[in-house]
């Protein structure tokens, strides 16, 4: 049985690591509140790449927490100013997109930030962050899919290293839970997470 949220979740929710982040840039966005989107609008136009989306057998934490093998998956790269700075991933019970979730499949190009932060149902639980450890399913899938896709063909834009650090949190809507997993592209941890 997955824990459902109580309904006096903190806005402000503390991260979680087992291996502490180095920089305070890091750490600061790792524990940004809301949403993410926005704080990387204040750096410049964000746009959405999506990656993949559909039906997809989990990784090992995912099905812990989803409690299912398969679940509707969304994965994006989300560029500022087309450099890439985030890959994300979302992941929902099959079952949800029939339900509650069902406006993610039609989400498109548009960030899942506009789904998760404009409906006053949707509980966020706590944010955890994790270090992407080399070789692992996960970071291989990431890794295949950033070096695939974060540096634009005829772009004169630098290569971009690969995320080491993510964090992730659970949304709850009218019972359903929906995972999000955001990488942080190294180059952009230096930049401020709020407006100063």
């Amino acid at each position: 049985m997955l824990p459902r949220p109580s309904t006096s979740l903190p806005l402000r929710s503390p991260v979680t690591a087992t291996t502490a982040p180095a920089s305070a840039d890091l750490r600061r966005w790792l524990s940004a509140p809301g949403s993410l989107t926005a704080r990387l609008r204040l750096h410049g136009v964000v746009s959405v790449e999506v990656l993949a989306q559909g039906r997809m057998v989990l990784f090992s934490q995912e099905r812990q927490v989803l409690g299912c093998q398969a679940a509707h998956v969304r994965e994006v790269l989300l560029r500022i100013d087309g450099r890439a700075a985030v890959w994300a991933r979302s992941v929902t019970p099959l079952s949800a997109v029939k339900g509650p979730w069902a406006a993610i499949e039609g989400l498109g190009t548009r960030p899942l930030a506009e789904l998760l932060f404009s409906h006053r149902r949707v509980l966020r639980g706590p944010l955890q962050a994790s270090h992407l450890q080399p070789g692992s399913p996960l970071q291989r899938r990431m890794a295949r899919t950033w070096l695939g896709h974060a540096h634009p063909l005829g772009s004169n834009l630098p290569s971009d290293a690969l995320p080491r650090w993510a964090r992730h949190s659970l949304f709850w809507h009218c019972g359903q839970p929906l995972q999000v997993l955001e990488a942080f592209a190294p180059w952009m941890l230096s930049l401020p997470s709020e407006r100063r």
